[in-house]
């Protein structure tokens, strides 16, 4: 296992390191993006320990569903129930994909249900995100800046709630990107800050994909840029070269529903790393280790941006 591993950039990270299972596939790939230029590229991205780091400080990092609290305890503690009672069946190998779809259909429903009878106030959120253990990987500012600057979409499809990971950018990175969508469950409030309803259909760990993308609406809606990215939905599927980042085998199935050319999928294996690398290793063009930072992510999509046509 060692021979196959090598360190990514020993000036960034001295515990970060890199799998390329492929060289030669990983190559072609590369050449392929570069070579039909940055505006037939697009960005597809998890949250929650893919742009954000799965351990901070020593302790397990928060996810953007995991951080909520909605100031009444009786309610925090009935999901944290659900949470209990789900999860296992979420990770379990001998459940039947389309029964599991149900289950996690369920799961979403009863949680969103309880947020709005728990009465959540947006006031809640903005709590919940200043004292939570949320943080962003480094690099992952550099990343976006470099994509803006180009004008390429991305997506961040999440399974949790868009409100949160919203208030997350904001409080955490302190600016908006105009080219930034976010692919998930948004959140209706009355004129008092009171959560009514969710809008369109729940998205869940099993369904988090293109097929989805018309529900999302663009960052910038909600952080008043007025320099908003325009590019419709209609339009960023015709951007048909895609580089996917994800950390659990199940992220792949997020370009489900766009007919890609070329797609180099990165895979962030956080913990279990003997455990779960040979099955990484099947599934991703990339895996980097340990919890690492985003400055490689950063230098392959500043080579695929590069000597665009040569």
């Amino acid at each position: 296992m060692q021979t196959a591993m090598e360190q990514l950039d020993p000036s960034k990270s001295k515990s970060s390191q890199v799998v390329l299972p492929h060289p030669h596939i990983l190559h072609a790939k590369t050449s392929s993006i570069r070579m039909a230029g940055h505006s037939k590229l697009q960005v597809i991205a998890d949250f929650d320990a893919t742009l954000t780091k799965y351990w901070v400080n020593g302790q397990r990092g928060q996810t953007s569903h995991g951080l909520l609290q909605q100031g009444n305890p009786e309610y925090d503690a009935k999901r944290q129930e659900l949470y209990d009672y789900y999860h296992p069946l979420e990770i379990s190998p001998s459940i039947p994909i389309e029964e599991k779809a149900k289950l996690m259909e369920e799961w979403w429903g009863k949680t969103h249900g309880l947020l709005i009878e728990g009465g959540l106030t947006y006031d809640a959120i903005k709590k919940s995100v200043a004292d939570s253990l949320i943080t962003f990987r480094e690099g992952v500012v550099e990343f976006f800046q470099f994509l803006e600057a180009r004008d390429i979409p991305v997506l961040i499809f999440s399974a949790g709630l868009a409100d949160v990971i919203e208030e997350v950018l904001r409080q955490k990175l302190h600016r908006s990107f105009k080219n930034i969508k976010i692919v998930s469950n948004r959140m209706i409030f009355d004129e008092d800050g009171h959560l009514v309803s969710f809008k369109g259909k729940t998205i869940h760990v099993l369904n988090k994909n293109e097929h989805a993308l018309d529900m999302a609406g663009p960052l910038h809606d909600q952080l008043g840029d007025s320099d908003g990215f325009n590019e419709d939905s209609a339009s960023v599927k015709k951007r048909t070269n895609v580089l996917l980042l994800g950390d659990h085998i199940g992220d792949l199935g997020m370009s489900d529903g766009l007919d890609y050319e070329t797609r180099i999928s990165v895979g962030f294996l956080n913990d279990n790393v003997e455990k779960s690398l040979d099955s990484y290793r099947k599934a991703f063009d990339i895996v980097y280790l340990n919890d690492g930072p985003m400055w490689g992510v950063v230098e392959l999509v500043s080579q695929l941006c590069s000597n665009e046509g040569d």
